[in-house]
């Protein structure tokens, strides 16, 4: 006899699903075609980067995910102190210690800077902004004095001013002043800052950059004595940190990040005093940023995606300020680097994280960004490889909707396990695509996104699995439909349901008649139908002198349909037992198997069975999908016996179902039940539950038998539900060894 092939099987053999799997990867190659937008912030006027990080939504989580993964697996090894360009000094807890809270005088700071100088740095970078006047400088604390203080006031007029002791140490260094974008206006906020000009070829910028209507940033004096302004501010994904604008628009000036302007500035320094930052347009937006010589490769936006290093390796080339201040340095931890001023000090500091899931303070977002650029270790996601994404999407896409449905070739070299082999190839594919991406990464710092290939992939091959479905789904919807006429016409005649609620339940064994003269063990049992007839069962029968065989189940759904499909199951469970030699998972398996082949309507059965030794007390149970019995011990403590260990019958023809063992010691009851109990409402629609019914059974007498615990357990629920209708079936079975 030829066996009938799984459902599976018929899908893949069918060529019903490739007009939707198209049409997805129509759309699947839309999106790639899109590239990689950058998430629009601020007031961005470039409506088309919008729309373009709105469609690539589907793929943009998980490919962030991946590029995440690899930078974990293979982080940035960080150069260290020695070798490091970058170096960063820390108002850290010490300092804040020795020195005093944050803000400090600024005569601190400039003597820091001209500390830092001493040591003739590459250039300065103050990730601090000062909008307001220093409280602490003689003006400050004379305008403040009282009347009567005239000889004071003018002897704090002859001393200098804070901030332009401040200003003059930054115009003796190569320094660089920071500043905050902000999206509203604030008391401190102005509408532009003072920076050099970012030059332009190609086309304008502007469209394509992160927009900052409003920016706080140092005062004016501080401005014009700095040898460079940046935008300090860090724009996040999802809360992590994974990719840095290189310039930013305050308006329509176009102001340069921390680390490019801080290049200038050492460019300028060092070679000529012309040195720009230059930023090159094309079709897609910016390519290309350039600070003299160095040209960096950048996002359509001007961002950069950080290759990032632990941060426990990149606080190795941190220096305490007040280390700094007292001297205790040596000078080539400062001599030729990019020095980084920033507050680190506990509650200070802005808080970023990276892919790493390392949480760090924002001057290391910097520092990292500036080591990457000066060792050219960004990472790079140029549009060439973009294309080829799109072009291995496509073509294997089309490989896969012309070979997978109906190819002859491929059912033939495949004729018994097409869809499996299908699957396994498409799960090859993946698994290649993804080891690709990270030696890609790894060894040549590209991002391929291999993710939204994944995902590709996988929706094509599910869309031919569910398209196929859907075309016999109206198979059964035509069978089911006329089915439901024929339950309709049954319906209207009372008369025969009444008969068939008779024939249902006269089906079923009584206890009292099957083991009338047992004295091993006892037996309850109760079945009430939610309608006329339900498709709650129950049955028993020794399959020896000393093996008895029990089962319980919930077929799904109500009514005559469930009702002829809960007498099918019943006999076929017996059958199987019957020729089971006593061996559970075999009869699990056998009706299973047999029960599936019998169900035109895809019905499903949630079953508990077991078998009972009534010579020694030992008891199997094998729980398809049901709620767990409960056991009664002798003390009235009540535990739960047999938790699900695999699906309902009918949903897998084939699984091979778990036994549990167990044993019952003299007195104590096993109860098996439907969900008709937990799930019993009373009026206000609250449900009956698994706690209510663990006090009902705990607070039974110590000695009852299996029928009055059966009895109880009705009472209770009937007393909780009261008048309401009874929404399910209920089916209750109860095992005791006496």
């Amino acid at each position: 006899m030829t066996p009938r092939p799984g459902v599976l099987q018929r899908i893949f053999r069918t060529g019903s699903g490739r007009p939707v799997a198209l049409l997805i990867l129509v759309i699947l190659t839309l999106f790639s075609l899109l590239g990689d937008a950058s998430r629009p912030t601020g007031d961005n006027p470039h409506w088309s980067s919008s729309l373009r990080f709105a469609l690539m939504q589907p793929f943009r989580s998980g490919r962030e995910f991946l590029f995440d993964r690899y930078q974990r697996l293979a982080p940035r090894v960080s150069s260290g102190t020695a070798s490091s360009s970058v170096t960063v000094v820390e108002i850290d807890e010490a300092s804040l210690k020795q020195i005093g809270q944050w803000p400090w005088p600024r005569l601190y700071l400039a003597a820091l800077i001209d500390a830092i100088n001493a040591h003739k740095p590459a250039a300065i970078g103050l990730d601090i902004y000062m909008p307001e006047a220093d409280a602490t400088s003689p003006e400050q604390v004379a305008a403040n004095l009282p009347a009567g203080k005239e000889a004071l006031v003018a002897e704090l007029g002859r001393l200098p001013r804070h901030d332009d002791v401040l200003a003059t140490a930054l115009r003796a260094a190569p320094s660089v002043l920071g500043a905050a974008g902000f999206a509203v206006q604030t008391l401190s906020t102005t509408s532009g800052l003072r920076s050099f000009e970012v030059a332009a070829e190609g086309g304008d910028p502007l469209p394509y950059l992160r927009h900052y209507p409003w920016v706080l940033a140092s005062l004016p004096r501080l401005q014009a004595a700095a040898h460079g302004q940046a935008i300090l501010s860090v724009d996040t994904d999802d809360a992590i940190v994974r990719r840095f604008p290189l310039l930013v628009a305050v308006n329509d000036q176009v102001v340069p990040a921390l680390a490019p302007e801080m290049l200038r500035v050492a460019h300028a320094k060092n070679a000529d005093p012309a040195v720009t930052i230059t930023s090159l347009i094309d079709d897609s937006g910016i390519s290309q940023v350039s600070i003299g010589e160095l040209q960096i490769a950048t996002e359509s936006s001007s961002a950069v995606w950080l290759h990032f290093a632990h941060d426990d390796t990149g606080r190795a080339r941190a220096i305490s300020a007040v280390d700094v201040l007292a001297g205790r340095i040596k000078p080539e931890q400062i001599v030729g680097k990019l020095v980084l001023i920033g507050i680190t000090g506990s509650g200070l500091q802005d808080q970023h994280t990276t892919p790493l899931r390392e949480v760090v303070p924002g001057i290391e977002i910097h520092a990292q960004l500036l080591e990457s650029l000066v060792e050219g270790s960004l990472l790079r996601r140029p549009v060439w490889i973009r294309h080829i994404e799109t072009l291995l999407l496509v073509s294997i896409g089309l490989l896969m909707i012309w070979l997978i449905p109906r190819h002859q070739s491929f059912s033939a070299a495949f004729p018994n396990n097409s869809p499996r082999t299908a699957t396994g190839l498409v799960t090859a594919l993946n698994v290649a695509c993804l080891t690709a991406g990270f030696v890609l990464f790894k060894f040549s710092g590209l991002l391929f996104d291999a993710a939204s290939l994944f995902i590709g992939y996988s929706a094509l091959l599910a869309s031919l699995v569910a398209s196929a479905l859907i075309e016999i789904g109206h198979d059964n919807t035509r069978l089911a439909a006329n089915q439901q006429r024929m339950r309709e016409e049954a319906a209207r005649v009372n008369g025969e349901l009444a008969a068939a609620r008779q024939i249902q339940l006269k089906s079923l064994p009584l206890p009292a008649n099957v083991f009338a003269h047992e004295t091993r063990f006892a037996v309850a049992a109760l079945l009430e139908p939610a309608r006329e007839v339900g498709g709650d069962l129950y049955d028993f029968f020794m399959l020896d002198s000393s093996h008895l065989f029990f089962v319980i189940g919930d077929v799904s759904g109500k009514g005559l349909p469930a009702s002829l499909f809960m007498a099918v199951t019943k006999a076929l469970a017996k059958s199987a037992a019957r020729r089971g030699d006593r061996h559970l998972p075999a009869i699990m398996e056998t009706a299973n198997r047999e029960i599936s082949a019998e169900n035109p309507e895809s019905l499903f059965v949630t079953a508990v069975a077991g078998i009972y030794d009534a010579t020694s007390g030992q008891l199997l149970l094998c729980n398809a999908g049901h709620d767990a019995p409960l056991c009664r011990r002798r003390d009235g403590t009540v535990e739960p016996l047999a938790a699900a260990s695999g699906p309902p019958m009918c949903v897998l023809d084939d699984f091979p179902y778990a036994v549990e063992e167990f044993l019952l010691a003299p007195g104590e009851t096993v109860l098996l039940f439907t969900d008709g109990l937990t799930e019993g409402q009373n009026a206000l629609r609250e449900l009956y539950g698994s706690e209510r019914l663990l006090a009902a059974l705990s607070a039974m007498a110590v000695g009852i038998d299996a029928d009055g615990l059966v009895a109880a357990v009705r009472t209770d629920l009937r007393g909780f539900v009261g008048s309401a209708e009874a929404a399910d079936d209920l089916a209750l079975l109860a095992l005791q060894r006496r």
